[in-house]
């Protein structure tokens, strides 16, 4: 069993991104030996999308050095592509024998991945060939590392029939030919609602196989969508600062919201904002890695799955907080994702919980992310990126 205070040598990829930059700060601040591993294609799709950050980020090595001036802290960074390069990837891994690997580099939008034809190939072959690329120099390396993923809570579909969603797994009893009936516990069953969350479905049968065959230690954090931009590593420095997206393709609806509000644009509610969604903040995204990273599952195990979460709220009940706190208009249009018009969404997040994990609620910190952040950077903005464009319709509804 590995200590919770043990040192560890932590590798992440996907370093850069919005999880993974506050992340590899967090793990680096407890005394653990971070190194990142990133090819910076996020900021590429920012030049695509012509869709900056609203917090302005700094280049990769102004980053570093920065965090290196205020921690004493060294973080070493690797710039190459997971999903491509795959000797560069073993041989690192061979060459630095992380005890851990935080797997982050995955295109992570769900609109982002239903644009166009293009849009859905490149997020399939991204994600897929990362995770999978990921496994296989595990195994190849003959080393006992343990791969803690970041999943998402979309896995699991919208629709709960007035059931909590369980931690991954469903125990089900099946009749046999002799009128039997026996038990079992099989993932539960996948329903996603883009290509993005088709991966990450397809990302569990990966961990599944690996586990079972290999013997491969794996922890899948199955994440709600995540709001607020900082942590207190990346509040150091504004050099630090983390990223705070707010377009169409990649801004989280609560963020979104409270950029909305900050630059007195009407907050878009898409539909009836009956959509019930799971939320996190950015801080307790951090301090679960940390918790998953501690308690690694022991050799043998099966694949350990967080439902990491901390709170639910329709989107509709999300727009009348931000509202009635800023005074910002609300404005209903049309939905462009093929999706229930209303659901129920029940989920137990106990394992989190019961390591130590103490959620940080939107009642908590919701003004503050519009003072210190949102209207502190809405200078930046460029409005013409607000609306959602993506539509999962191949043909409009008449």
């Amino acid at each position: 069993m590995i200590l919770a205070n043990e040192k560890k040598k932590i590798m992440v990829l996907g370093g850069d991104g919005f999880c993974g930059w506050p992340t590899s700060l967090h793990l680096s601040n407890l005394g653990h030996d971070v190194f990142i591993v990133d090819n910076l294609s996020r900021r590429n799709i920012d030049n695509e999308l012509e869709a900056e950050s609203l917090t302005p980020i700094q280049p990769m090595g102004t980053r570093l050095q920065a965090w290196k001036e205020v921690s004493g802290k060294d973080i070493r960074f690797y710039n190459f592509n997971v999903a491509r390069d795959y000797d560069h990837l073993l041989k690192v891994i061979v060459e630095e024998q992380p005890d851990t690997i935080v797997h982050f580099a995955e295109q992570r939008s769900a609109p982002y991945s239903m644009k166009s034809p293009n849009h859905k190939r490149y997020t399939v072959d991204n994600n897929l060939n990362a995770t999978h690329n990921v496994l296989a120099a595990i195994v190849q390396s003959g080393l006992d590392i343990h791969l803690v993923h970041l999943g998402t809570m979309g896995v699991y579909g919208y629709g709960t029939a007035g059931m909590s969603i369980p931690e991954g797994y469903l125990q089900i009893e099946v009749p046999t030919d002799t009128g039997e009936r026996i038990s079992k516990k099989i993932l539960y069953p996948a329903d996603p609602g883009s290509v993005y969350h088709m991966t990450k479905t397809q990302d569990q049968l990966f961990f599944l196989f690996y586990n079972k065959n290999d013997a491969v230690r794996i922890t899948d954090l199955h994440q709600g969508i995540v709001w607020g931009t900082n942590t207190k590593e990346t509040m150091a420095d504004e050099r630090l600062i983390n990223r705070f997206d707010y377009d169409g393709d990649y801004g989280t609806v609560l963020n979104r919201f409270l950029m909305q509000a900050a630059v007195h644009y009407p907050l878009t509610v898409h539909g009836t904002g009956g959509q019930t969604r799971a939320f996190i903040h950015i801080q307790d995204t951090v301090r679960c890695l940390q918790l998953a990273i501690e308690n690694p599952p022991e050799a043998g195990d099966k694949v350990q799955i967080f439902n990491q979460m901390t709170e639910t709220h329709r989107v509709r009940d999300l727009a009348k907080l931000v509202s009635d706190m800023t005074g910002a208009e609300v404005a209903y249009l049309p939905n462009p994702r093929k999706e229930a018009d209303e659901n129920e969404l029940h989920v137990k997040n106990d394992l989190f919980l019961s390591k130590g994990l103490k959620p940080t609620y939107l009642s908590e910190g919701l003004l503050m992310e519009v003072t210190q952040i949102a209207e502190r950077y809405a200078n930046r903005a460029d409005l013409s990126k607000i609306p959602a464009t993506s539509n999962w319709r191949s043909k409009p509804e008449a």
